[in-house]
């Protein structure tokens, strides 16, 4: 799974009508794909983002981050500017800099649902616990341990945070975030999407049992799907790139797709091609191959 050497097919796969159209749109996840350890962009990889906007190519940075972090990418946004955030929850405009991002599309979850799957995976997992991750605001339980650099704008039970009467009851839920301390993170994956079913969209992207929570049928995929539409961009001319599972529906969805060489065995066996590992740019290395090829 963590084989760095050159660029390589994961699956030998008959040619299609992908491997001969031009890209025109590049989808990338940021931890552990274009981030490297270190939550740095390499310069390698900043050139070459900048040199396939420069040849036409749009790049979306489409990850499961909120809005607010991603100040990690803020400096290297060309041309339109656009990320998708909360693993298809948000359309952002990125534009203006961190903290002052502009929502473009919103698809929540309605809490509702939210609270069916808080139900059904506190009977399923005993001992889970959640954070709430809204548009602007972040709202966690006591027990939920701190995962992110940031301090929670109120503590209080998942089903209070996501009552008619909580204070922030206006502002659109993104996902949820359910965490357990003992759990494999594929077993609890798995458990959870036995439990919940289609009331809501389960993944993962830690490498804890940290799973995040959307709205039914809101994965990268989907809404990049929908991007890719209102541009008039099939999937075909889509070159994607990731490492963990909330990643593997963008990867299939994709006419072209790599794994990194530091990505989970699930991804692998989703995308189309295999690249290095993060800390070995493993982004940059595709495109430069890519804009080679182009006619």
């Amino acid at each position: 799974m963590r084989d760095n050497g050159r660029v390589t097919s994961a699956t030998r796969q008959p040619e299609t009508a992908a491997g001969t159209l031009p890209p025109r749109l590049i989808a990338t996840d940021l931890d552990g794909t274009l981030l490297r350890d270190d939550k740095s962009v390499s310069p390698r990889t900043v050139a070459a983002l900048a040199a396939a906007e420069e040849a036409g190519i749009e790049v979306f940075f489409v990850t499961g981050r909120p809005a607010r972090w991603m100040d990690v990418v803020s400096d290297h946004v060309h041309g339109h500017g656009l990320a998708i955030c909360g693993n298809g929850a948000a359309v952002v405009d990125l534009h203006g800099g961190p903290g002052s991002h502009r929502f473009v599309k919103v698809r929540e979850l309605e809490r509702a649902n939210a609270l069916d799957a808080v139900r059904l995976l506190r009977d399923a997992a005993p001992g889970t616990v959640y954070a709430v991750e809204q548009t602007y605001g972040f709202y966690q339980e006591p027990a939920y341990p701190k995962l992110h650099m940031e301090t929670p704008d109120s503590l209080a039970p998942a089903e209070e945070l996501l009552s008619p009467d909580h204070r922030a009851a206006g502002e659109p839920v993104l996902k949820i975030l359910a965490y357990h301390p003992e759990m494999d993170p594929d077993a609890f994956l798995t458990l959870a999407r036995l439990a919940i079913g289609d009331r809501a969209n389960v993944t993962r992207s830690s490498p804890s049992a940290l799973l995040e929570i959307s709205g039914p049928g809101v994965s990268k995929a989907s809404t990049l799907a929908l991007c890719c539409a209102e541009r008039g961009i099939s999937h075909e001319q889509v070159v994607a790139f990731g490492d963990m599972p909330n990643d593997v529906e963008m990867l299939t969805w994709a006419g072209r797709s790599y794994a990194m060489g530091n990505a989970h065995p699930d991804v692998v066996a989703a995308a189309s091609g295999r690249t290095v590992a993060n800390n070995e740019d493993g982004v940059a290395v595709v495109i430069e191959r890519l804009l080679t090829e182009l006619p």
